[in-house]
């Protein structure tokens, strides 16, 4: 089809109708192994099906803006089966205040969790820096392998440091050894030292509760299902404690989360649906 140098290319309908039926499906149905929809690669199924010979990824774009079709954007959805419960509401609510009020002089607030198989690689042979003009650093393509590591970890959630340690495994032995450390690390005036974390197995078993009951001054709150990310640590992790500094929480988010928990709204009807109904 002619169009005018630097134009945007003009299609026939019948290839919009066909790449809007495209975007209202998931490419796995469409023999595409693919998890969501690029622009690129609706512009490839459109060539490999003999809509049409040639179509770029902006001219796919271009088209779909104009119905209001963003199928490679994604919005996560959880099902209802999920309790969204007062017990839900109760832990948000718990974790909320420990973030945000004032602790008394006694308190410690701390988040933990693990990072599991970090995989340490040391190169053959040094770094070479960049000392001369227009030179880049020259690091060594081979490298060795030293295995995996686990690093356990507790974010402090007023003073923003990190406690440490680094574990071949991951069981609730090495997380004691975490806790252990916490304990010799605190003075002995805090006699109440709050620890956030999500539902792990190893945070909860025989050991790790025979530990907790000898050491009276830890208490754990765990986080809601699939709310694991209420535990701040490991956005905190990597070089934190060269520049740590107190993070200023605030109840928004929390009440945003409850407020949603409140009641779930049915998905309002699309003129997509239509054309799902008649493909």
């Amino acid at each position: 089809m002619h169009h005018e140098a630097g134009a945007p290319r003009v299609f026939p309908p019948i290839v919009a109708a066909h790449l809007v039926k495209l975007a209202c499906e998931l490419p796995d149905d469409l023999a595409r192994s693919l998890s969501t929809w690029t622009s690129a690669e609706l512009a490839k199924t459109l060539i490999r099906d003999g809509i049409v010979d040639a179509i770029s990824s902006s001219s796919v774009q271009r088209i779909l803006a104009s119905q209001k079709l963003r199928p490679w954007r994604v919005h996560h959805w959880l099902s209802s089966a999920v309790p969204r419960d007062e017990a839900f509401r109760a832990a948000i609510r718990t974790i909320c205040s420990l973030y945000t009020r004032q602790l008394a002089a006694h308190e410690r607030v701390l988040c933990a969790d693990e990072k599991t198989s970090l995989q340490p690689r040391t190169r053959t042979s040094a770094n070479r820096p960049a000392r001369s003009p227009n030179k880049p650093v020259r690091l060594e393509h081979e490298y060795v392998r030293k295995g995996a590591l686990n690093l356990f970890a507790a974010f402090d959630t007023r003073s923003g440091r990190v406690t440490g340690i680094l574990r071949d495994r991951k069981r609730q032995i090495e997380f004691i050894e975490l806790l252990e450390l916490i304990d010799r690390t605190t003075p002995a005036e805090i006699t109440l030292i709050h620890v956030i974390l999500d539902n792990s197995s190893i945070h909860h078993g025989m050991a790790v509760r025979a530990w907790l009951t000898a050491h009276p001054r830890f208490q754990m709150h765990f986080t809601p299902v699939h709310c694991s990310l209420e535990a701040k640590v490991l956005a905190f992790i990597d070089e934190w404690n060269e520049s740590a500094h107190p993070f200023n929480w605030t109840a928004a988010s929390f009440e945003r989360v409850l407020r949603r928990a409140e009641g779930w709204r049915p998905r309002q009807r699309h003129w997509s649906d239509d054309l799902r109904a008649a493909a």
